[in-house]
């Protein structure tokens, strides 16, 4: 029998609350211990849409804290949404307390131009 950690059981409640359609897909926030990505899905086809993680920004952000990197992923997702005429999202946490660096994220996102 397999066990579920507290998180497993937090994101799968939060899952079953939120789904990302193709007008409004939902931005995951995995956060790891180095470093952070995040994702806008299309659940209705299972798709993702478009991705950021902190491979993808400048040396001199990587040079930051995971907080700043952070909210500098969530101005590159907002770019990248735009580019794909994404305007609103839904925001997933991922069973992680909303503070740090996916608060950072989010505002990062909402930055960026993303509506929540």
């Amino acid at each position: 029998m397999k066990q579920t950690t507290n998180k497993q059981s937090r994101k799968a409640r939060i899952r079953a609350k939120i789904s990302g359609t193709a007008a409004r897909p939902r931005l995951s926030v995995s956060r790891g211990s180095a470093t952070t990505l995040l994702q806008l899905i299309d659940d209705t086809l299972g798709r993702v849409l478009a991705s950021a993680s902190e491979r993808e920004l400048p040396a001199s952000e990587k040079k930051k804290t995971k907080t700043e990197r952070a909210y500098a992923l969530g101005l590159l997702i907002a770019q990248k949404a735009s580019t794909k005429g994404v305007a609103a999202v839904v925001f997933d946490r991922g069973g992680n307390a909303y503070h740090g660096r996916v608060r950072a994220a989010a505002d990062g996102a909402r930055e960026g131009g993303l509506k929540f």
